[in-house]
């Protein structure tokens, strides 16, 4: 049996999926460009404006999680997504999660 989209609403999901995971990625990488001279910072000890960028990375860490539990409700994803997010802190993991499904929707 073929795993491609076979009726009108699976091609709709797909397209609301890449939707969302657009809107997730976009977060991701914004956050892991604030995510680096924090952890540069924290790695050299040097001042990088954390009372400022970290604040600001903890935002973008909720957002993220938020963003992926809601399509875990929605049931455009899987739960494991959300976890990722948390275990890894939040932009790895959902750059992991996103390529995970987009691999899945193009099989």
């Amino acid at each position: 049996m073929s795993s491609r989209p076979n009726t009108l609403r699976d091609l709709v999901d797909a397209d609301r999926i890449r939707r969302r995971l657009n809107i997730v990625l976009v977060v991701a990488l914004l956050d892991a460009l604030l995510l680096v001279p924090l952890l540069y910072g924290f790695i050299a000890d040097a001042e990088v404006h954390k009372e400022i960028l970290g604040p600001i990375h903890g935002i973008g860490f909720l957002a993220l999680l938020l963003l992926t539990a809601k399509g875990a409700l929605d049931r455009l994803w899987g739960w494991w997504f959300p976890v990722l997010v948390v275990v890894t802190f939040g932009p790895p993991g959902s750059i992991i999660g996103d390529l995970l499904i987009r691999s899945k929707l193009r099989a």
